[in-house]
């Protein structure tokens, strides 16, 4: 009488690899279906861009061609998300709301913007434009921020205007503008103080630019 067969150690192995591969991938599905739910019955952050201002004095002879650099610009600032510094050394971003774009290439696209609208240069664009370059403009974005214990909107930029045939800083400025935040520091409120701190900074940047070239 032939005595049953009892599973080989092999056969055990693999029965239990099956099995607990089974297990995690139901548990895996389990945790991308939940991901998945929370992201779209999560709500999209409201969406902000900034505007560069189109009341610029003009007038005056167009002189030189400018090419303008994304602004350098710290971690905190370099992103999508809208700075909002409770108190000195804090620092927070407001819920629910973002920029169009990184900040430094959104300012450095309003920048362009202004000096076009001023209409005070023979051409202005960025790197790789292929202009007959005849400055540079470099710059660093300090502050763009919400100062909630002080109810303002902060907007700091450093420029250099750089020589492109010498390679020498030609003239260097220090612009900031604060503008005062009516009511709570929300979305629209915020982001429309900002807006026009930085309009204040840019006509200041043109008018700067048009007497050093």
């Amino acid at each position: 009488m032939t005595e049953p067969r009892t599973p080989s150690i092999r056969a055990k192995t693999q029965a239990f690899r099956a099995k607990t591969f089974g297990v995690m991938a139901v548990l895996l599905a389990g945790v991308t279906l939940a991901g998945c739910s929370s992201l779209l019955a999560g709500k999209p952050p409201a969406t902000y861009d900034l505007t560069a201002p189109t009341d610029m004095p003009r007038g005056g002879s167009q002189q030189g061609n400018l090419v303008v650099g994304e602004p350098v610009a710290v971690a905190v600032i370099d992103g999508q998300r809208i700075v909002v510094k409770p108190d000195v050394g804090q620092v927070t971003y407001l819920p629910d709301s973002q920029w169009s774009d990184r900040l430094p290439k959104l300012v450095q696209a309003k920048i362009i913007e202004a000096y076009e609208n001023a209409n005070r240069l023979k051409s202005v664009g960025r790197p790789g434009d292929r202009l007959a370059i005849d400055y540079q403009l470099v710059t660093e974005l300090r502050a763009f921020e919400i100062r909630a214990g002080q109810g303002q909107a902060v907007v700091e930029l450093t420029a250099k205007i750089v020589s492109d045939k010498t390679g020498k800083i030609v003239a260097g400025e220090v612009f900031q503008a604060r503008r005062p935040l009516p009511g709570a520091v929300d979305g629209p409120t915020a982001t429309r103080a900002l807006n026009a701190a930085l309009a204040d900074v840019l006509r200041g940047l043109v008018v700067w630019t048009g007497q050093r070239l």
